[in-house]
């Protein structure tokens, strides 16, 4: 499939929302290919929230959210599912692999629901292939976060959604982690909505926004 390289990936209008409180309101976002933006705020601020409002995981009280051009209000289930299997990486601090398989089958299922193939520079480059065929109750955290990662990237989504990501590395790694990201977004005209509270991880993206008193502000 043939992708404009220019084209908006993600166009959030006017969010809300409100569990027991008001997280946040009123709250607009655009990221375009090629884009990386982070989010940053206080442990609470509704970070984590509203990356899974923008990855349609939760459905916002108020406001709209468009993905590759597409209003997902308006989308009928099938179609939702398949933006969603096809499009969106999503990376988390707890990293949701197959416990019974070995780390190169997590990414094998990967690969297949996607019709894409493993690239073994991408192992390489996140030093795992060594231990790519180990069980992954046998991987440390920091090991398997990074075949999370890889699981991910083997999908060619157009838009990483990361919370997190980096969690459970050291600092080279996550610098390493990082680059990667960026490398794969210029590559392939993606892009990234990036929370944490890692302001260093942060400030290596293009755009910076802090969730403060229920609203976002761009810092850089």
């Amino acid at each position: 499939m043939r992708y404009n390289h220019s084209m908006n990936l993600l166009s959030a209008k006017n969010i809300s929302h409100t569990f027991e409180y008001e997280l946040f309101s009123d709250v607009s976002l655009e990221l375009d290919a090629r884009d990386s933006i982070a989010i940053i705020g206080a442990s609470g601020s509704g970070k984590s929230t509203l990356l899974h409002i923008f990855s349609t995981l939760l459905k916002a009280d108020k406001g709209s959210v468009s993905l590759l051009g597409e209003d997902t209000s308006s989308l009928k289930e099938k179609r939702l599912s398949q933006i969603k299997r096809e499009s969106l990486g999503l990376v988390f601090q707890s990293h949701y692999l197959f416990k019974g398989f070995s780390a190169y089958e997590n990414l094998e299922v990967a690969a297949i629901l996607s019709e894409q193939s493993i690239e073994e520079r991408l192992l390489d480059k996140l030093g795992i292939a060594a231990c790519i065929k180990q069980k992954v109750t046998e991987l440390s955290g920091g090991q398997q976060q990074r075949v999370s990662i890889a699981r991910v990237l083997t999908k060619k989504p157009r838009i990483i959604f990361a919370d997190e990501p980096t969690g459970n590395l050291d600092k080279k790694t996550a610098s390493e982690v990082m680059h990667l990201f960026f490398e794969y977004i210029e590559a392939n005209a993606a892009g990234m909505v990036l929370v944490t509270h890692d302001e260093t991880l942060a400030f290596m993206c293009k755009k910076v926004y802090r969730l403060e008193n229920k609203k976002l502000e761009m810092l850089k």
